[in-house]
C-alpha cells in the first residue's frame, strides 16, 4: 500500500466481481509489491477462485475508461463474522485514491448488510494506510507460522446506520 494520497486523475468504476476475474485477481495478489521479501512467500501460492468470489462479496474497480476492464484494485468484505478479507490496489495505480474509494464503497456494502463493524488484520506495511481511511487500532494478531510469521496490526471499520 502507498502512502500517496492524491485523487483519481481517471474515473474508477466499483463492480461486482464475478468468476471470470479470478485469474486477474489472483495476479494482482501475487503480483503485488507490498508482498516482496519476507512477505513474499505469504502470497506466492494465494489463489481467488471463483468460488471465493461466489462465496464473498467481492468487488472490483476498473477503469471507467479502460476498453480492457483492467483490474485496478478489488476489496472482499466476509459478512460472517464480518472481516475485510482483501484489499489490494495494482502497484501502478497507488496514490490515484482507488483504495479509498474501495474502502468507502465496502462500508456502504455493510451498512446495506447491516453490519455495525467490520475488522480487518492489516498486512504490515498497509498499516498507515487502514488509519487513514478512518479504521481504528484494536489490537494484534498473533504471528501464525509458518504461513504468517510475524505479528499483525488488527483494525476495525465502525459502520454508522444510514
Amino acid at each position: 500500500m502507498s502512502s500517496r494520497t492524491s485523487p483519481p486523475s481517471r474515473p474508477v468504476t466499483i463492480r461486482r466481481a464475478v468468476a471470470r476475474d479470478a485469474r486477474r485477481l489472483t495476479r494482482l495478489v501475487r503480483g503485488s509489491g507490498a508482498y516482496t521479501g519476507k512477505y513474499a512467500a505469504t502470497v506466492a501460492d494465494y489463489r481467488v477462485g471463483p468460488d471465493y468470489i461466489e462465496a464473498h462479496r467481492t468487488f472490483v474497480a476498473v477503469g471507467a475508461d479502460e476498453q480492457d476492464g483492467r483490474v485496478l484494485g478489488f476489496y472482499s468484505l466476509v459478512l460472517a463474522p464480518p472481516e475485510l478479507d482483501l484489499l489490494f490496489v495494482a502497484d501502478d495505480a497507488q496514490g490515484r485514491g482507488i483504495g479509498l474509494a474501495l474502502v468507502m464503497h465496502m462500508r456502504s456494502e455493510a451498512r446495506a448488510a447491516g453490519l455495525d463493524r467490520v475488522k480487518v488484520v492489516s498486512h504490515v506495511p498497509a498499516e498507515g494506510f487502514y488509519h487513514r481511511a478512518g479504521a481504528v487500532r484494536t489490537g494484534t494478531a498473533q504471528a501464525n507460522p509458518p504461513a504468517v510469521p510475524w505479528d499483525r496490526p488488527e483494525f476495525e471499520f465502525r459502520i454508522a446506520s444510514s
